[in-house]
């Protein structure tokens, strides 16, 4: 397997597996559902966090993108202002008032139960498999070998598992549970995870 950081020109692959993995998920399908039934907005929305992580080298691949991990580095900010004011807009166009009233409120939902043990961590902020690649564990591996990376700065980890079938496969990385939270829409549990860096 060829694992490797995304440059650039990988933004438009990692978004579609990003997009595609996500389209069933717990709490972001149902955050994102629009009235009349479309999904044309999901690559869009996506696009937004992956190419605000690639620019700062935050975006790791498996094969090209058959499977993708979005690390925000320590010190680093999911969106940048200027990506922070296109999602703002995004939503408002996409979701219309109301819906992005309620991206809104789980937006502050998440940033609200952050709260790591100590302020400097790298945060998972997505990890994905394209269908096409499912059951082959590269989620898995790609997970543990950007988890040796962090291991080896010593930097602690953060996420937040937005699926339940999802959570026993964090834990076998080394995360365990330290809270959670529901969705806006239906009450989706959202769990949050630490995980110490391993040393040898």
């Amino acid at each position: 397997m060829d694992i490797r950081i995304a440059t650039a020109a990988d933004i438009d692959r990692a978004t579609e597996t990003i997009t595609l993995a996500f389209a069933t998920d717990p709490v972001w399908e149902v955050a994102l559902r629009r009235s009349d039934g479309s999904v044309a907005h999901h690559a869009p929305y996506w696009r937004i966090f992956v190419a605000a992580a690639q620019r700062q080298g935050g975006v790791h691949l498996v094969d090209g993108g058959a499977a993708v991990a979005v690390w925000i580095p320590p010190g680093g900010a999911e969106l940048d202002p200027v990506s922070t004011a296109e999602l703002e807009a995004f939503n408002e166009r996409e979701l219309g008032a109301a819906g992005a009233r309620e991206m809104a409120e789980l937006y502050e939902r998440f940033e609200a139960n952050h709260r790591p043990p100590v302020e400097s961590h790298a945060y998972l902020s997505l990890l994905a498999t394209h269908p096409d690649s499912r059951g082959r564990g590269i989620g898995q591996l790609l997970l543990a070998d950007t988890l040796r990376g962090w291991d080896a700065a010593g930097v602690p980890a953060w996420l937040e598992s937005t699926n339940p079938a999802n959570d026993h496969r964090y834990e076998r990385a080394g995360f365990r549970r330290v809270g959670g939270f529901t969705a806006v829409r239906d009450g989706a549990p959202i769990t949050t995870m630490w995980r110490e860096p391993v040393t040898s």
